[in-house]
């Protein structure tokens, strides 16, 4: 079990938030990390894993224009991922992650670059992350925590 996870849990409880997630690169590693903890249903009650564009459009409303424009990793894409999952999920806080886990990426987008977002209803704010080309596992893990801290840093700021 993640200690984050169980933080999260915790905090969330004491002041009665919602917490989802939209995860691209990550795959739902969010989701089972919240959802591994026995209690986590006070305080999840759906995530999002919209690895394609179309399930990022369908599922959370991010705009095709948007993604034409910027790409889907993209602190752009992330934004419209969080605020859509927030709403989709009538949440209090919702974390988006968008990356390049690897192998592989550009010089532009190089392996190991993840996108973030955290939405609440005081605002959303984005972030990107080079976690680096560690490796596939190494960079999907690393999303989950950093993804973690951020809920986790949302809740200790009272949002």
């Amino acid at each position: 079990m993640s200690a984050l996870a169980e933080q999260i849990l915790a905090a969330a409880k004491a002041q009665g938030k919602i917490i989802t997630c939209a995860e691209s690169c990550t795959g739902g590693m969010v989701a089972a990390a919240l959802t591994d903890i026995a209690g986590s249903s006070a305080i999840f009650e759906r995530g999002f894993v919209t690895y394609a564009n179309v399930a990022k459009i369908e599922m959370l409303g991010v705009g095709p224009d948007t993604l034409d424009a910027f790409g889907a990793v993209s602190e752009e894409v992330a934004r419209e991922m969080a605020t859509g999952a927030l709403s989709a999920a009538r949440a209090d806080i919702a974390v988006a992650i968008s990356g390049i886990a690897g192998p592989g990426g550009s010089e532009f987008k190089p392996e190991g670059r993840v996108c973030y977002a955290l939405a609440t209803s005081d605002g959303t704010r984005t972030e990107t992350v080079e976690h680096g080309a560690v490796g596939r596992p190494n960079v999907r893990a690393a999303a989950r925590d950093h993804a973690l801290s951020l809920i986790l840093a949302a809740l200790n700021s009272g949002n």
